[in-house]
């Protein structure tokens, strides 16, 4: 269609969408030439970002809502049947109906088996195509959720927009973008810019497929060192990607100058302790552009942590995927023990950057009152009270321990421990607090632990606990 006619087609349109809804057949009439319907329909969807346009289910278009994100998120139970079938399609396409039985059954659990090798070792990954789908069976799914968990954070304090222009570093097989659709609702309006120069390309643009008539998707086949990004962003993700940046500091301070104003850069990584702390490394060698939102809070005005930054967060298990099932109930090889090839845990770790200067936890200790952990050297085996942020859930795993959290205030130079001792009415929020919030912890016994090199903030039946819940 040529320039003439398409700008015809976008003058109606700009008028149209103050008066009603825009209906193509209505808008052929005054375009020259009288192009048909469906002509009007594709310049619209290509245009609708920059119009501002949704399109609805009976093909008419609106405006897209000004208000953002709301409503509670209730979390992620299972990975949707749609996308497994579109990732059993092309496990089919490229071994054939029995994919999980015979060789090719074998040939696929290999490769997951490599691939998680690779990962425990940090070894780098060569993506072919049957690596791609080996890693999208085995890692999609929880990726898939991860990613909703801590978007839902940015949508519960309002920052997440119905119209949303995102750019998604290293988008691999399309967990972060069938996250955010399925998070979003089907009023929203994203123009999605995936970068991902490996093979994981063919399954990201099969995954793509499954999204919405509003979730307007280009994909780049190229490196995140190489791509240029144009324009300001609302939200640029760099998911499961960082650790394998040669420099994820000057990558990430790179794509920073392209977050718009009231934009928001997250990172996401996997929750072992070698990519969750590169992930904080990184957070603290770009800092001094952006503000760190959440979830590390830096309580005390010109501080900054110091200590490893081991913190990550656990979500409620997601249903095993019926492929991952097929492919582990086939194995027959001695040395597999069930449920090898099922990856249901969502456990995470995340910074949210922003570059106006805002935290999600609006509070500066007194220094009168409260005690920095920076200081703590100070106040061993004395009591005293802390402004914390909660960083873990319950890091035990014996049930006769006692409960054991990891804390910050945002200037720790060594890792600080919240040991509840006697649990009491007055001190429960330790435990039911979520992980982010900030917790005011009153008479709390300060000691050094030398065999862990941490301190250790001992919560009995003389602590109080008060949460403030993150966001609020």
């Amino acid at each position: 269609m040529n320039e003439t006619r398409r700008e015809q087609i976008r003058s109606n349109a700009k008028y149209l969408r103050e008066v009603r809804p825009i209906d193509p057949e209505e808008i052929h009439e005054y375009v020259e030439g009288q192009p048909h319907p469906a002509a009007i329909t594709q310049v619209l969807r290509e245009d609708a970002y920059e119009l501002g346009l949704v399109e609805r289910a009976d093909g008419a278009f609106e405006p897209v809502a000004e208000e953002p994100v709301t409503g509670p998120f209730d979390g992620v139970e299972a990975f949707p049947a749609d996308y497994s079938m579109a990732i059993e399609e092309l496990l089919v396409a490229e071994y054939g109906a029995g994919w999980p039985d015979g060789e090719s059954g074998d040939a696929i659990r290999e490769r997951v088996r490599d691939l998680k090798t690779d990962y425990l070792w940090g070894n780098d990954v060569e993506y072919d195509h049957e690596t791609a789908l080996a890693y999208a069976l085995y890692h999609l799914p929880d990726y898939y959720a991860a990613v909703q968990y801590v978007l839902s954070v940015l949508a519960a304090d309002g920052l997440l927009g119905r119209k949303l222009r995102v750019l998604d570093v290293g988008a691999g097989v399309g967990g972060p973008a069938l996250g955010l659709y399925d998070l979003l609702p089907e009023d929203a309006l994203v123009e999605y810019t995936a970068v991902e120069p490996s093979s994981a390309v063919d399954v990201l643009t099969a995954m793509l497929d499954e999204t919405g008539r509003n979730f307007h998707a280009t994909v780049h086949e190229t490196t995140a060192e190489a791509f240029e990004p144009t324009g300001a962003y609302d939200l640029v993700l760099f998911s499961n990607v960082l650790s394998e940046l040669d420099d994820p500091a000057a990558v990430v301070e790179r794509y920073a100058e392209s977050v718009a104003d009231d934009g928001s850069l997250v990172g996401l990584a996997p929750a072992d302790r070698n990519t969750a702390t590169n992930l904080r490394e990184v957070e603290r060698d770009v800092e001094n552009g952006l503000s760190v939102y959440a979830p590390t809070v830096r309580l005390w005005p010109g501080e900054r942590p110091t200590d490893e930054g081991w913190s990550f967060d656990v979500a409620p298990d997601i249903e095993v995927p019926p492929f991952q099932r097929r492919l582990d109930e086939e194995a027959s090889d001695p040395d597999h023990e069930p449920g090898e090839f099922e990856n249901v845990d969502v456990q995470y770790a995340y910074t949210i950057l922003r570059p106006d200067g805002t935290q999600r936890i609006d509070f500066r200790p007194d220094v009168s009152r409260y005690a920095k952990m920076a200081d703590m050297d100070d106040h061993v085996s004395n009591r005293i009270d802390v402004a914390a942020i909660k960083l873990s859930h319950d890091l035990t795993d014996d049930d006769d321990a006692n409960p054991l959290f990891k804390i910050g205030d945002g200037s720790e130079g060594v890792a600080h421990y919240a040991v509840l001792t006697r649990g009491t009415a007055l001190n429960d929020a330790l435990e039911t607090a979520a992980y982010g919030d900030l917790l005011l912890v009153e008479n709390v016994l300060a000691l050094w632990n030398d065999d862990e090199g941490a301190y250790n903030l001992v919560v009995d039946d003389e602590t109080v606990v008060d949460r403030v819940p993150a966001g609020g």
